[in-house]
């Protein structure tokens, strides 16, 4: 089992940068691809971007590649969103999500492949 918390969500401008935190409390977190999605108010879930449990692999959404970026400290148990140049499409609740099946040189983008979830953190940002 494991339990992910997300915090550094906020309240931002346009063309400002946030950095989200994922702590992940659980024995084979290292081992796992770790991701973050988000949702905006009337839209379905969506992939933002992912990172492999070896941390050699990521992948991101088209939107966000040259803004936002995923890295993973496994000595804090955390993984990192550092999100640059935010426009207001970008606000969501974002959610922090663990896949304990996968090869750790891959990484799955579907909501359905993730086995945990954190509860989520605020990001909206204002023109």
């Amino acid at each position: 089992q494991v339990q992910l918390v997300e915090s550094g969500g906020g309240m931002v401008q346009a063309g400002d940068s946030l950095r989200l935190s994922c702590a992940a409390a659980g024995r084979t977190y290292s081992s796992y691809c770790m991701a973050w999605f988000r949702q905006a108010p009337g839209k379905e879930r969506e992939f933002v971007v992912a990172i492999s449990g070896s941390g050699s692999v990521t992948y991101h959404q088209d939107s966000v590649k040259d803004r936002f970026s995923i890295s993973r400290d496994n000595a804090k148990n955390t993984v990192y969103l550092q999100m640059n140049s935010l426009k207001p499409e970008d606000t969501a609740v974002y959610y922090c999500a663990a896949d304990r099946t996968t090869s750790p040189f891959v990484v799955v983008t579907k909501v359905y492949e993730y086995d945990y979830w954190g509860q989520g953190t605020q990001v909206t940002v204002s023109s």
